[in-house]
């Protein structure tokens, strides 16, 4: 049994926590509604800019303070941007949950934001960036992303490009933080074996400076698609993604389209594993999956494989697309997806950390944190003609191709 509370305070702040007895540690979380789609164009990047900056050091504790102070207590201190948000996040021994909580509170409401740091760590995310430079896969994704996105924010990779990196400014970052990182925007979430009074009035008092008030950003739908591409490059495969447009986060239909997309490429049992890999031996990797965002979702398929297979693995995935639409899926297909589904995800929600993340990220994009047992009952109550009315609504758009390798 699990215990989660959701309370907000006087500043505007939302603070979800779950008991979790008989648990070793509390992860800790803060949530920010703000990603890469919210950057206006001169200034991609700064979200992902700023996350690293938090990690700089606050008003009273240098970036080495804070990485030994973790370092010494065993834990975890990290964080990532999406294009919706950002997260910043700490795990520890239960008994050192006061520290991870305080620690939280100082990166999020003190960050010095020094003018030399941000030129010093500009220089690390240009290597960050350079590095995802070198992995063609990346590059086949971001560049489907791009397209399918076309002209619109969500196109965009979260960390940005050089040439607006190198532009960004201090001022930029210290402003983006200001508007941005507000209580109404924030979610605190944690769990772990703490009673919810005492892990709130330790929240409280951490997080007794955060700024208040704020606006969630304001976001447009995306509308245009844009061309297939094949861009060449001297790579020892073919990257290729391939997809369409799909749900929102909200949309009634998501769970039909997980079942779906699990019997499609999600996982060793899958059509795409069973035809291109076991079947044909013509490709290491090979899977579909879903994004959900606001307002707009993508469905895609990828596969990397030797330049003389990529046509073949290419009409076999086009093949293995207009088969499911014209068939649909068999009954032991829908078995197997409910099962696979419920049961991964009872399984992947065993540590405290995990438990953090969902309520965080339910909270921060959706404003609720849906029960366990209603969203184990939303799967399994997928049937045939959800299943259909899905396929129908989603997958049959001429997908969208991007391929990276070898063009010849």
């Amino acid at each position: 049994m699990t215990d989660l509370r959701i309370t907000q305070l006087d500043s505007g702040l939302t603070v979800a926590t779950e008991r979790v007895p008989g648990a070793l540690s509390v992860a800790t979380g803060v949530w920010v509604g703000v990603g890469s789609r919210d950057e206006s164009d001169r200034l991609s990047g700064v979200s992902h800019f700023l996350e690293h900056l938090l990690f700089k050091g606050t008003d009273t504790r240098s970036a080495q303070e804070l990485a030994r102070g973790v370092d010494r207590l065993g834990g975890d201190f990290n964080a990532f941007t999406t294009k919706e948000y950002t997260a910043y996040y700490c795990r520890l021994p239960a008994r050192h949950a006061p520290f991870c909580i305080e620690l939280l509170g100082d990166v999020l409401c003190r960050p010095a934001l020094r003018d030399d740091d941000v030129h010093s760590e500009r220089a690390v995310i240009l290597e960050e960036l350079a590095m995802d430079d070198e992995s063609p896969d990346d590059i086949a994704h971001r560049r489907f992303a791009a397209a399918l996105f076309s002209g619109h924010s969500l196109g965009r990779d979260p960390a940005g490009d050089r040439e607006h990196v190198q532009a960004i400014t201090p001022d930029d970052v210290r402003e983006f933080f200001e508007r941005y990182y507000r209580a109404d925007g924030m979610v605190v979430a944690a769990a772990g074996p703490l009673e919810h009074d005492e892990m709130l009035a330790g929240i409280e008092l951490a997080f007794a400076g955060v700024r208040h008030g704020g606006t969630r950003p304001e976001r447009v739908a995306p509308t245009l698609v844009g061309p297939s591409e094949a861009i060449d490059d001297d790579t020892e495969q073919v990257h290729i993604v391939m997809g369409s447009r799909s749900l929102a986060r909200r949309d009634p239909r998501r769970e039909a389209l997980d079942v779906v997309t699990h019997v499609f490429g999600g996982g060793l049992s899958s059509r795409l594993f069973e035809e291109i890999r076991e079947r044909r031996g013509l490709a290491y990797a090979v899977y579909s999956g879903v994004s959900a965002f606001a307002d707009a979702g993508a469905f895609q398929m990828y596969a990397g494989t030797q330049p003389e297979h990529a046509d073949e693995v290419q009409s076999l995935l086009r093949g293995e697309l207009d088969k499911l639409v014209a068939e649909g899926i068999t009954d032991e297909e829908l078995d197997i997806a409910r099962g696979y589904l419920t049961g991964s995800f009872e399984l992947g929600l065993e540590d405290t950390g995990a438990r953090m993340a969902r309520a965080g990220g339910l909270l921060i994009t959706t404003g609720a944190v849906r029960p366990i047992d209603e969203q184990v009952a939303r799967w399994a109550a997928v049937d045939q003609d959800a299943v259909r009315d899905v396929i129908r609504d989603v997958l049959t758009t001429e997908p969208l191709v991007v391929t990276v390798g070898p063009t010849e």
